[in-house]
């Protein structure tokens, strides 16, 4: 006779987050367990994601914490053989984790700051791609979801160059992974959100207000998102996602500078 408990886990998907400590990955953590996925959460900062694990068991939803860092090859490939392991199936990635620096204009950037940025915003998805894929492959079939940025699709001086050439690579990783993988019922999404106010912009140049934070996408709306796209059936893909805040600061300076004339 099957364990109750076995045949509960076999049934219940099973989602891998990275970056999941706080701002966008501990929203979809926290939506996704909400939606009845266990989730797996990974990042640099263990009691961090002890904290998210922690709110999501007593909501009454299972999370395994699993530290890593996301730019190291055996980090990822430990916490796919732990999955593996623990729950014999992945249904679901979360490529979330990313970064920036103060000094990311040309005039500041440093080689060590651009291997950074590549690192953990680019090297970082390819190497949980090459972790998770074959699980999903074992299962016949799962979901990526990867979060890239709006200045991955629109150059972006706030963002810096480094960042944005991360995030545009991460875009065509997704494309490119949907037009080999589709075939094995793989399916991959990249979301590009504009400004969200997660703890990222504390590492901004240029201080940004509550006001302005407040006026941004929020961590709930992508977790809200990601929930959304995972609940697609299997045989629909959600390509890509490009989100931005209803005021939109690049658009308003526009907006400002041709009213004034100062464009």
């Amino acid at each position: 006779m099957t364990d109750t408990r076995d045949a509960e886990t076999s049934r219940r998907r099973i989602a891998w987050i990275t970056g999941a400590g706080s701002g966008i990955g501990e929203a979809a953590a926290g939506a996704l367990a909400e939606a009845g996925f266990a989730v797996v959460l990974t990042g640099r900062r263990a009691d961090a994601l002890e904290t998210v694990a922690g709110r999501i068991r007593a909501g009454g939803g299972e999370a395994l914490v699993q530290p890593g860092d996301v730019t190291r090859a055996e980090d990822l490939s430990r916490a796919a053989s732990t999955i593996r392991d623990r729950f014999g199936r992945l249904d679901l990635m979360v490529n979330n984790a990313g970064t920036n620096i103060a000094d990311r204009s040309f005039a500041a950037l440093t080689p060590a700051g651009a291997a950074q940025l590549i690192d953990t915003n680019l090297l970082s998805g390819f190497l949980g791609v090459s972790a998770a894929l074959p699980l999903m492959r074992e299962a016949g079939g799962g979901l990526f979801i990867h979060i890239a940025s709006w200045a991955g699709r629109h150059p972006s001086p706030v963002s810096g160059a480094a960042y944005s050439a991360a995030k545009q690579g991460m875009i065509m990783m997704s494309h490119l992974l949907n037009e080999e993988e589709c075939v094995n019922n793989i399916r991959s999404c990249v979301i590009c959100p504009a400004e969200v106010a997660t703890p990222i912009l504390d590492r901004r140049p240029r201080p940004v207000s509550a006001e302005q934070r407040g006026r941004m996408l929020q961590p709930a709306d992508l977790g809200d998102l990601v929930r959304f796209i995972a609940a697609q059936p299997p045989h629909v893909c959600v390509n890509e996602v490009v989100i931005s805040p209803t005021w939109n600061r690049m658009f308003a300076a526009v907006a400002d500078a041709e009213r004034t004339g100062s464009g």
